[in-house]
C-alpha cells in the first residue's frame, strides 16, 4: 500500500465520476484495485474519495504490470461468473452500508470494490428479500434440522437465504432453501471459482443453478484465514436480518453477528439445549445482548421480525379440536351421551336438564357435523365425538358452519 499513500503528495487532479453507462472502464479500474490492495483497505478508502476509481487504477497500473483486470473478467466467465460494481444495476444497495460503519471495531473494509458472481439469478433481484442465516460448523443434529427447517421456511415464504457454504449450519441452510426451491446466495472467502470446502463442490453448482455464489476476491484466489472475517460483512450487509442458529461462545458466526449489529440490522437467535456448548453463543447474545436479539424458534417467527404488514406468525395455542367453542349446554350434552349404547331424547333432556325441545334442536347440528349418530336407539356418540385429542381435529370447511349453530345456544 505504500504506492497509495504518497499520492496525495502529488499534484491534485479532480476527481473523476464516469457516467453509469461507462461500465467496462469502471469495471476494469475497480477489478485491478482489487489486486492491488487486498484486503487492506483504509488507505484505499481515501483515495477514491479524492481521485474515484478509474482515475486512482489509471494512476497505479503502471507500478503493478502484472495485473490484468480483462484476465480476471475472462477467468471468470469460464465458470459462468461476472463482475458487479456499485451503481450497476445489479448492485445490491444494501451493501453500501458498510461504507459508514467503517473504521466502527473492527470494520475497516467497507463496501467491495467489486462483486464476483456465478450463477443463474440476477442479485439485484434477489437480494431485497434476503435474511442471513450462520451458525458453527461442528453443529449439532439439533442445529442441522433448525437450520434446514428454518431455510425450508423462509424459501417458501419468498425470501433469500445468505450464507457461507461451510460445513454445519450454512450448508444445512443452503440445503434447506435448495429444497424449499427458493433462492440463495454463498459468499465465500476465495475465488468464485476455487469450491471451498472441496466438499461442497457439488452444493455449490446447486445454489449456482439455483441462486448465486458470490465472491469479492478476484478468481483463482484461496480462502484465506483473514478473507472468512472480511466476507462476513457482505453475509451481513445483504440481510435484512442476521438469524444465528448454533454458535459457540467464540464462533466464528458472531462475527456475522456483530456486522449486523452495526448495521443496524435485525439479530435473532434460535435457541438450544443448556446443556448444549454449541448453543452457548446464542444462549449468550440472548442474554448480554437482550435488547438487540430477537428469540426466533420458526421460519414464521423471523417472518414477524424482518417481514412486511401481515407477515405474522400463526399464534394460536395447538390444532382445533373437535369440541373447540362449544357451548356448555352443547358440552354437557355430549359427556351425557353414551358411546357404545344409545340414549332417546327424552332420558338426554333429563341428564343435562333441559327441555327434550332443546335437547332435540342441539342434536340435529351434531349430528349434521358427525359428532352424534342416530341408531334404532336413539342418540349415541361417534368416535369424531368422543375424541379429545388432534385425532379428533375438525375439518376447517365444517367448523365455520357449526360454531355459529352450536356455540350460540
Amino acid at each position: 500500500m505504500s504506492d497509495l499513500t504518497d499520492l496525495t503528495d502529488q499534484q491534485p487532479t479532480p476527481r473523476v465520476s464516469p457516467a453509469r453507462g461507462d461500465a467496462v472502464p469502471r469495471a476494469l479500474a475497480r477489478i485491478g484495485l482489487s489486486r492491488i490492495t487486498g484486503q487492506a483497505r483504509s488507505d484505499l478508502n481515501a483515495q477514491l474519495r479524492t481521485f474515484g476509481d478509474v482515475v486512482l487504477w489509471e494512476r497505479l497500473r503502471s507500478q503493478h504490470p502484472g495485473i490484468d483486470p480483462e484476465q480476471d473478467i475472462e477467468a471468470a466467465a469460464r465458470v459462468g461468473a461476472r463482475p458487479i460494481c456499485p451503481g450497476d444495476a445489479d448492485w445490491p444497495a444494501g451493501l453500501d452500508a458498510l461504507d459508514r460503519i467503517s473504521g466502527v471495531g473492527n470494520s475497516d473494509v467497507g463496501t467491495p470494490l467489486v462483486l464476483w458472481a456465478r450463477g443463474e439469478a440476477a442479485l439485484g433481484d434477489i437480494a431485497p428479500r434476503a435474511v442471513a442465516v450462520v451458525g458453527c460448523r461442528a453443529a449439532t443434529d439439533y442445529g442441522i434440522r433448525q437450520a434446514e427447517e428454518i431455510g425450508l421456511g423462509l424459501a417458501e415464504r419468498g425470501w433469500t437465504i445468505v450464507s457461507g457454504a461451510a460445513f454445519g449450519i450454512d450448508a444445512a441452510a443452503h440445503r434447506g432453501a435448495l429444497a424449499g426451491t427458493g433462492p440463495t446466495i454463498a459468499v465465500l472467502a476465495g475465488g468464485v471459482d476455487v469450491p471451498y470446502p472441496a466438499a461442497h463442490a457439488d452444493l455449490l453448482d446447486e445454489i449456482a443453478a439455483n441462486g448465486l455464489v458470490l465472491s469479492e476476491t478476484p478468481p483463482g484466489s484461496p480462502p484465506y484465514r483473514r478473507r472468512f472475517l472480511t466476507r462476513n460483512r457482505i453475509i451481513a450487509a445483504l440481510g435484512s436480518g442476521t438469524v444465528l442458529v448454533e454458535a459457540g461462545l467464540r464462533s466464528g458466526a458472531l462475527n456475522t453477528v456483530r456486522h449486523a449489529r452495526r448495521l443496524g440490522r435485525t439479530v435473532m437467535a434460535v435457541p438450544g439445549p443448556v446443556t448444549s456448548a454449541m448453543s452457548a453463543g446464542c444462549h449468550r447474545l440472548l442474554r448480554d445482548h437482550r435488547e438487540e436479539t430477537v428469540l426466533v424458534t420458526s421460519a414464521g417467527d423471523v417472518c414477524e421480525e424482518i417481514g412486511g404488514i401481515g407477515e405474522l406468525e400463526d399464534r394460536s395455542t395447538g390444532p382445533t379440536l373437535a369440541r373447540d367453542g362449544l357451548s356448555d349446554l352443547v358440552l354437557e350434552l355430549l359427556d351425557a351421551m353414551p358411546a357404545r349404547s344409545a340414549v332417546g331424547v327424552a332420558e338426554l333432556a333429563g341428564r343435562v336438564g333441559c327441555p327434550p325441545g332443546t335437547a332435540l334442536a342441539l342434536l340435529g347440528p351434531l349430528t349434521v357435523e358427525g359428532l352424534v349418530e342416530v341408531t334404532r336407539g336413539g342418540y349415541r356418540l361417534t368416535a369424531l365425538g368422543r375424541s379429545s385429542s388432534s385425532q379428533g381435529r375438525r375439518r376447517q370447511s365444517a367448523a365455520i358452519p357449526t360454531q355459529g349453530k352450536l356455540t350460540g345456544l
